[in-house]
């Protein structure tokens, strides 16, 4: 059985966000699911999104998990509850224990370096105009509550974990991304095409990366 992949969203928590990526999976027979989080309830924390994850992973036993920007936060405590083949991060925020989401943007070095950006132009400048209109006259709230827990553990899960990076990202430029990586994970990039939301822009080339890198840690289809 071919594995599945578990796609968790950023901020905003929406499923929505992997609409492209979920029709590329299934048009191409994989299997797929994209997780609601509970991003607009101010008593949900870190557990409450693990929990959410979990609940939506059940019994499968095959399982890639990717997770988009802030999504990096839940995604390694999943592991640590439920069996993972590999852990996908894409343009993801990776956190050191103790750290908490607020801190994580000074503690990385992001204000020195980045700055203040124009966050809807940073996200958006290479989405569709269709895509871009829909996502933001749906603009899903985000409760601050996750940003300031304390990441729980004490150090990553022992998972394989791949990083993927769109080499167009505003928000989390590619070498920033390089450098945070490799201190905080000791592994390089994956990049592509595309920019921040790079599901919503650049579906099929991140799909086809997520492909070939469930296929070389043994979690997908093998093409002869």
């Amino acid at each position: 059985m071919d594995a599945t992949f578990v796609l968790v969203p950023g901020a905003g928590g929406a499923a929505w966000y992997w609409h492209r990526v979920v029709g590329e999976l299934e048009g191409r027979g994989r299997n797929a699911i994209a997780v609601d989080l509970p991003a607009g309830d101010g008593s949900a924390g870190l557990a409450e999104y693990t929990d959410v994850v979990v609940d939506a992973i059940g019994g499968r036993r095959r399982v890639v998990l990717v997770a988009q920007s802030m999504g990096g936060f839940t995604a390694p405590l999943v592991c640590q509850r439920v069996p993972i083949e590999l852990l996908i991060l894409v343009n993801a925020m990776v956190p050191r224990p103790g750290e908490t989401g607020e801190e994580w943007w000074t503690a990385t070095g992001w204000k020195d370096e980045v700055g203040e950006v124009d966050m809807v132009e940073a996200f958006f400048h290479d989405v569709p105009e269709d895509v871009r209109a829909v996502a933001l006259s749906e603009e899903p709230p985000q409760s601050w509550t996750p940003f300031q827990e304390p990441w729980p553990l004490e150090t990553w899960p022992e998972v394989r974990t791949r990083f993927v990076q769109g080499r167009d990202d505003r928000c989390f430029p590619l070498e920033f991304q390089r450098r945070v990586v490799r201190e905080r994970l000791g592994i390089g990039l994956d990049e592509v095409p595309g920019g921040h939301l790079v599901a919503l822009s650049r579906p099929v080339e991140l799909v086809d990366r997520l492909e070939a890198l469930a296929r070389e840690a043994g979690a997908g289809p093998q093409r002869i």
